[in-house]
């Protein structure tokens, strides 16, 4: 497995659905949103890029706004424990829902968390190395059946060896894309998930201006 993310998405509604209607890219929103996020920052368009890569190193910044529905990707949504994710990621989505989705596959580590109308509903984050770091709220129908060992590796005895619950991490990191967002990025993939590469998002260089112009 090589899969990375880390992102948040602002929903109004349903992000799932609202990414499958393939909504048309606002420009000008997006900068708006990107300058609202990351103050301070100066940032240059570089280059188009998409859905299926959110795992941006830490001098971009990748970011598209729709109609109902924006996903960011930045090094600050990696992060051990989503529940410290900072307040204005959070107020950015006013009454609407905000998902964190995060792993790495070098470290087998997946976390997640959603925010709705600004109330923190589930947080969840894991590693075989760390355990289990964060673990609020109630379960999502999607993580049941992993944790009742439903979707235990072929090779089981390695899977018994290597972690601590009858699943590997990234597997749940990948179900919980195709719950939240209708995509996978490695597993199967069938004819009725979302194509990330479809979804387009702007890149930017951030180039952080010195802190006495910050403040």
């Amino acid at each position: 497995m090589g899969a990375k993310t880390w992102m948040i998405v602002l929903a109004d509604s349903d992000p799932r659905e609202a990414l499958a209607d393939k909504p048309q890219l606002s420009l000008e929103a997006t900068q708006k949103l990107a300058n609202t996020l990351f103050p301070g920052e100066k940032l240059e368009q570089i280059a188009d890029g998409d859905l299926s890569f959110t795992c941006p190193p830490d001098d971009e910044l990748h970011i598209a706004c729709f109609p109902g529905v924006s996903v960011i990707a930045a090094k600050e949504f990696g992060i051990d424990y989503p529940s410290k994710l900072h307040q204005r990621f959070i107020d950015a989505a006013g009454s609407g829902t905000v998902t964190l989705h995060a792993m790495h596959s070098v470290v087998d580590w997946f976390a997640y968390a959603i925010w709705v109308n600004g109330k923190l509903v589930r947080s969840l984050s894991l590693s075989p190395d760390s355990g289990i770091m964060e673990d609020i709220g109630k379960r999502l129908p999607f993580e049941e059946p992993y944790w009742s060992g439903e979707h235990q590796d072929v090779d089981g005895d390695e899977i018994e060896d290597a972690y601590p619950w009858p699943f590997h991490p990234l597997d749940l990191g990948e179900a919980a894309l195709k719950d939240r967002f209708g995509y996978q990025l490695e597993g199967y993939i069938d004819s009725s998930m979302l194509d990330p590469g479809a979804i387009p998002l702007v890149r930017y260089k951030r180039i952080r201006s010195p802190w006495w112009k910050i403040w």
